[in-house]
């Protein structure tokens, strides 16, 4: 069913009514959480409702506007899987076909599929960290990672986030095409919707932009945050958007715009059954996460650059799109209260992120204890000083697991103690071994025993 607009208590509510509640509540949130600009888009699938907020760069003091890209980081992917649709719904890429046959590149890795590429379930690890993928080639990257002596799990079988599959995904674009990664987004989605295009690595965009920025933990002052992402890497995270282009993206996302045809667009809704995207989000399809509300399976993305927190949804059934863009880390919990507050202002129950069903008490742990690997990056599961299991990545500082039955668990926070969802343990069940973990949607493979 349609969603209407709740009316106003003792008043008649007014578009320009619900247009100034909407910007009374970011500018609100946005001083509470410490961002310095935000903005917010909601398309009613027949009214479209914009509102921004506060500086888009704290160092030159530029406002934030309707038109300021931002920073989407992995909100990139799901323009980089629509290119893919496209080819495929032309005929040039076959979905289920090995990626080795467009890509030699990818030979290390026969049985991965496209479809396993655009949905997180090629079992492809992470990739190399920033500084490597800086100095090297696409080619060269993907050789390096996309072997099947590094394969988290069989293709086809689990879900890994990666950003190594959507450089593959770019690659893929660019040799089928014969443009540019950059050039193929730009002349094939980003010119159709009526979008100017702006990257990471774009010195003269032609638009304003906006910086990233963290909060100065001494002075509690938001500081400019410089984007570090490889250019090789570019269709996993290098889009600037604005919070109204990302809606127009949601609305070919839910077949309702000439970008998309209705069956590509639902074919990148089609939940894929091996997708467990974890904490990531409800299930994956073919490029797009997919969020659980209220019965309604919405799609969209969420993207994270440096200093930066872009969200997207959008529900096919009735055509509503929520788009939001923030310029600082702490735009991730304003994104969160302000959906929460969309559905008393405007009757739209948005999902903000995964639905935690409640796992009942924790339990002990599993047989856990041991080294994770996936790529470059080390996961050590280890007793705590309490004698508790603690995670720690890469040699960070440990953080305390609380498990659940069905394996999966929760993160202590240490500076507040609270719980956040951490993820899950697998086993194999073959020998009922513990032999993956599952951290914001990033499996690792057990190597050892600890």
């Amino acid at each position: 069913m349609p969603y209407t607009i709740p009316a106003a208590p003792a008043a008649s509510r007014t578009p320009s009514l619900l247009h100034r509640q909407l910007q009374d509540r970011l500018d609100a949130l946005a001083r509470i959480h410490r961002v310095p600009g935000a903005q917010l888009a909601v398309h009613t699938g027949t009214d479209v409702f914009a509102a921004h907020t506060g500086t888009a760069d704290v160092t030159t003091g530029s406002p934030f506007t309707a038109d300021t890209a931002v920073p989407l980081g992995s909100l990139t992917k799901p323009y980089t899987a629509a290119l893919v649709m496209l080819l495929a719904d032309d005929g040039d890429v076959e979905l289920d076909t090995p990626v080795a046959e467009y890509l030699p590149e990818l030979s290390g890795t026969p049985r991965v599929t496209v479809r396993q590429l655009l949905s997180h379930t090629g079992g492809l690890p992470t990739g190399p960290d920033s500084d490597t993928a800086a100095t090297t080639t696409a080619t060269r990257y993907l050789t390096a990672v996309c072997t099947d002596r590094d394969l988290l799990f069989t293709p086809g079988t689990d879900f890994s986030y990666s950003n190594a599959g959507y450089v593959a995904a770019g690659r893929l674009v660019e040799t089928v095409t014969g443009m540019p990664w950059h050039e193929a987004v730009r002349a094939l989605l980003l010119e159709p919707l009526g979008v100017l295009a702006a990257f990471v690595d774009d010195a003269s965009p032609g638009r304003p932009v906006a910086a990233g920025h963290a909060v100065n933990t001494a002075t509690g002052q938001a500081v400019p945050a410089r984007q570090n992402l490889a250019p090789l890497e570019a269709p996993a995270g290098a889009l600037l958007a604005s919070a109204l282009d990302l809606a127009a993206l949601g609305s070919a996302l839910t077949g309702r715009s000439d970008l998309l045809p209705p069956a590509v667009a639902k074919e990148m809704r089609r939940p894929e059954t091996a997708a467990r995207p974890g904490t990531l989000a409800d299930g994956w399809g073919t490029g797009l996460a997919l969020y659980q509300k209220d019965g309604r399976v919405w799609c969209g993305h969420d993207g994270n650059a440096q200093g930066t927190s872009c969200h997207l949804r959008a529900d096919p059934e009735s055509g509503v799109v929520v788009a939001f863009t923030g310029n600082a880390g702490g735009a991730t919990a304003l994104w969160r209260d302000l959906a929460g507050e969309l559905g008393p202002l405007t009757g739209i129950r948005v999902p903000a992120a995964a639905d935690v069903a409640d796992r009942g008490r924790p339990v002990g742990p599993p047989d856990c204890t041991g080294t994770y690997r996936n790529g470059t990056t080390t996961y050590r599961v280890a007793p705590g000083p309490d004698g508790a299991p603690a995670l720690s990545v890469d040699g960070d500082v440990p953080l305390r697991l609380v498990c659940y039955a069905d394996l999966s668990c929760d993160l202590r926070d240490p500076a507040t103690g609270r719980l956040e969802p951490g993820g899950r343990f697998h086993r194999d069940p073959a020998t009922g071994r513990v032999d993956r973990i599952q951290i914001s949607g990033r499996t690792a493979r057990r190597t050892d025993d600890g």
